[in-house]
């Protein structure tokens, strides 16, 4: 940051808003690829659309679990035809 070059300064900020980031993916040594991260989101996308119409966040955060965890549908009180 003592730098007078602006690009470097740009540079030098956006690597400390992204340090933990840039840090985490030093932890995980390589073992997660983001191809695998990239996937999961996708799902999530995926039934956060489908999910459009729920009330509640609740709602949502089941739906998510049910998808990506492949848990069994709860037994609804209502019969549909």
């Amino acid at each position: 940051m003592r730098c007078r070059l602006e690009p470097m300064k740009k540079v030098a900020r956006m690597l400390r808003t992204h340090e933990l980031l840039i840090l985490n993916w030093f932890r995980a040594k390589g073992e997660i690829s983001s191809s695998t991260v990239e996937g999961i989101n996708n799902k999530i996308r995926v039934v956060t659309r489908r999910s459009y119409g729920f009330r509640t966040f609740k709602a949502m955060e089941i739906a998510l679990y049910h998808n990506l965890g492949r848990l069994p549908e709860p037994e609804s009180p209502h019969r549909f035809c």
